[in-house]
């Protein structure tokens, strides 16, 4: 029973050490796009900081650069004082061990027009406002929406809510006010409402590919291509974690295996000790050896003489 006990433990102990630390990036101002010169903080929202999260970036003129080279790091968040053109690209959170978070496109624009739409993706079913921006006074003036190149509608108030968002709703999204020009395209994504049943496998539920919600692929549209998203290293991830849980616990299952061993091979109650104390001799013995006493006295007389 001991020895099961033991061995759960150590199972149970492997099993929890095995949960990895994930982490969440968040941008402020809460916007895909920004005005050229304007502050900009990146946060890793984690779950441990001893895993020593640090924001990544990958832009036009730089891949996989870390917070020190572009920004000024305080802990795991990252912040740029006045913000560029050229630091339009994809950030993400990156641990030391090679784990990454979400990824976030961020376009900085030098225009007069900013689409404010959301960082991340859109739950089915929730509702989201896009904000048509401008540098000048009023700030959200009178503007169109559009999505994928078609007029959607023109908002007096320079918001639009779209309500109860569907896949259908994914696409390429941009605003143009009369006064101050148009913005730049943001790509808007729809993920579906989490299930506790499995995924369906048909076709028919199948997340649709046309080319009218596929993401964009143009130059105008997409991220440059050294703007990529990070490689995913999940795989990398794995195998670091299995080597350093393989270092880390072999010593105690071999320790453990000995304990067992040498407890299944204690000596129990049961067992006669072997005794080592010596039969006294009998009488015979006692005779032969007073004859060989008698003998050798004789001989030794003998010589003397």
């Amino acid at each position: 029973m001991e020895e099961a006990s033991l061995l759960w433990l150590l199972f149970l102990t492997s099993l929890l050490s095995c949960t990895t630390n994930q982490a969440s990036l968040t941008v402020s101002p809460s916007s895909s796009q920004m005005f050229k010169r304007e502050f900009v903080s990146l946060s890793c929202e984690e779950d441990d900081s001893s895993a020593g999260w640090t924001v990544r970036r990958n832009t036009k003129k730089d891949t996989r650069t870390q917070c020190g080279d572009w920004g000024t790091s305080a802990g795991s968040s990252c912040n740029i004082s006045s913000i560029s053109p050229l630091d339009s690209g994809v950030y993400w959170c990156e641990s030391r061990e090679g784990a990454t978070s979400n990824t976030i496109n961020i376009t900085v624009t030098g225009g007069s027009v900013v689409l404010q739409s959301p960082v991340l993706p859109v739950m089915e079913g929730h509702d989201v406002t896009l904000t048509c921006r401008t540098k000048t006074p009023p700030s959200n003036p009178t503007a169109a929406f559009y999505k994928d190149g078609s007029l959607i509608r023109t908002e007096p108030t320079g918001h639009m809510t779209i309500h109860h968002v569907s896949r259908s709703d994914e696409g390429l999204y941009k605003c143009l006010s009369s006064s101050d020009g148009e913005s730049p395209s943001s790509w808007i994504s729809v993920t579906g409402k989490p299930t506790t049943s499995a995924p369906p496998t048909s076709a028919d539920s199948a997340p649709p590919t046309s080319a009218a919600t596929a993401p964009p692929t143009s130059a105008a549209t997409a991220p440059p291509t050294t703007a990529a998203s990070p490689p995913d290293s999940s795989s990398y991830h794995l195998v670091f974690t299995l080597l350093r849980h393989l270092v880390v616990f072999c010593p105690y299952c071999i320790s453990t295996v000995l304990m067992v061993s040498l407890y299944r091979h204690r000596p129990t109650g049961n067992e006669r000790p072997v005794s080592m104390a010596m039969t006294p001799p009998t009488q015979a013995e006692e005779g032969l050896d007073d004859g060989y006493d008698d003998v050798i006295t004789a001989v030794t007389t003998e010589h003397h003489f």
